[in-house]
């Protein structure tokens, strides 16, 4: 069974909700829904224009206002904030299932940040907890008084940053809220909701929900894939997932054909082909997406899909980068068009426009700049400016 490209794209956007106009409601139920189909929404620092996961639900509703987002995780506990290959926001409908994560990070983190970490962060373990428990939430700057702060970059932590961030990652602790981007630490059963708790689910029911969710997310993957969506399994649990699921014909091996032809060994639902044509036709409009966007996080996948090479350096033959750290790629219709290099000038006013470099073959006529110049209307009041500029020479060729 072959999913030629175009459906096989077509079918991908629409999982990722990037298929239909950005008309609709995006609060309340309406954002929790969103963020439920899309599977999870990463979190990251760079506010070049927004926060990652602002831009990635922005992208998929012009309604959408961050406060929406913090009423949902901060108030009405109805997502969290946890780790999938990185820092995301989840449904806390699967907070049960996320028991097993912490277990695994527990396993997997404790031989790895012995090595990447000072000493002394399991001392204060049992410090924090108790200070927690009595005093209530705290973050990283309230903690290691007395300790040496690092000035060793990012992850150079002082040891009970470490232990916060240990006890977080193993389920103990959990984020209640964000002050700007500093996480705020509280005990876990005074931020996820009783009845989301647990108890967790038996191993094997997690990893058939995660490589069958993975799956109905995607459209279609490969092992690898399925694998990395939650990043939570060992190959040889997607081995064997994908072997019974095989048998019992809940799921057909299948060729997906690539942008450029080549054509992939993947597996998907034994109705995919149907699904795939009865998805809607994916609007034609022209979008500026995150770095992060789940649609466009598996690098490789991408660059098969749509014959979007998005790294930072290509080797010829030596690493040189072609592109600025963090430009942004520009989707129209079902074709990525284009990346382009824009930051917000808060203290101006001023999106500012550096370059702005289409993809080999496509061309920015009148008719695309307009609807770009659109696209970049939206951002201005959403990254807090209040006029769009361009640099000179922007435009770059393709």
């Amino acid at each position: 069974m072959l999913l030629e490209n175009p459906l096989a794209r077509r079918l991908f956007l629409h999982r990722h909700a990037l298929a239909e106009a950005l008309t609709g409601p995006a609060s309340g139920q309406h954002l929790a829904d969103l963020i439920g189909r899309i599977g999870f929404v990463q979190v990251d620092s760079i506010n070049t224009v927004a926060r990652a996961h602002h831009m990635i639900l922005f992208s998929r509703r012009q309604s959408y206002k961050p406060e929406a987002l913090k009423t949902l995780l901060e108030r009405d506990r109805r997502l969290f904030e946890h780790w999938t290959h990185d820092a995301s926001i989840l449904p806390v409908a699967l907070h049960p299932i996320w028991q097993h994560r912490f277990e695994r990070d527990a396993e997997r983190l404790r031989g790895n940040w012995k090595a990447w970490f000072r000493d002394g962060y399991e001392a204060q373990f049992e410090t924090i907890l108790r200070r927690i428990e009595a005093d209530g939430p705290v973050t990283s700057t309230d903690v290691g008084q007395g300790e040496a702060r690092g000035k060793g970059g990012w992850w150079d932590w002082h040891p009970s940053k470490t232990a916060l961030e240990w006890l977080w990652r193993t389920g103990q602790l959990a984020i209640s809220r964000r002050d700007g981007f500093q996480k705020v630490y509280d005990l876990t059963e005074r931020v996820i909701p009783d009845h989301h708790r647990g108890p967790a689910p038996d191993e094997a029911t997690m990893v058939d929900w995660a490589c069958a969710s993975a799956l109905d997310q995607l459209g279609f993957a490969d092992a690898k894939e399925l694998r990395g969506y939650w990043h939570c399994l060992r190959p040889d649990e997607v081995k064997i997932w994908v072997a019974a699921a095989l048998k019992r014909n809940e799921i057909v091996e299948i060729e997906v054909e690539g942008a450029d032809g080549a054509r992939k060994r993947s597996f998907a639902r034994p109705d995919v082909i149907t699904e795939a044509k009865a998805a809607p036709e994916v609007t034609p409009r022209l979008r500026i997406m995150s770095p992060f966007d789940p649609a466009l996080r598996d690098r490789a996948r991408a660059e098969f899909l749509f014959g979007f090479y998005y790294r930072i350096e290509v080797f010829v033959p030596e690493p040189k980068r072609v592109y600025g750290y963090y430009v942004f790629p520009i989707l129209e219709g079902d074709r990525l068009v284009g990346r382009i290099d824009v930051k917000a000038f808060r203290d101006e006013g001023v999106l500012r426009v550096k370059a702005l470099w289409p993809e080999k073959g496509m061309k920015f006529g009148v008719q695309r700049l307009k609807k770009l110049e659109s696209e970049l209307t939206r951002w201005v009041t959403f990254s807090g400016c209040d006029r769009l500029e361009y640099q000179d020479g922007w435009l770059r060729e393709a």
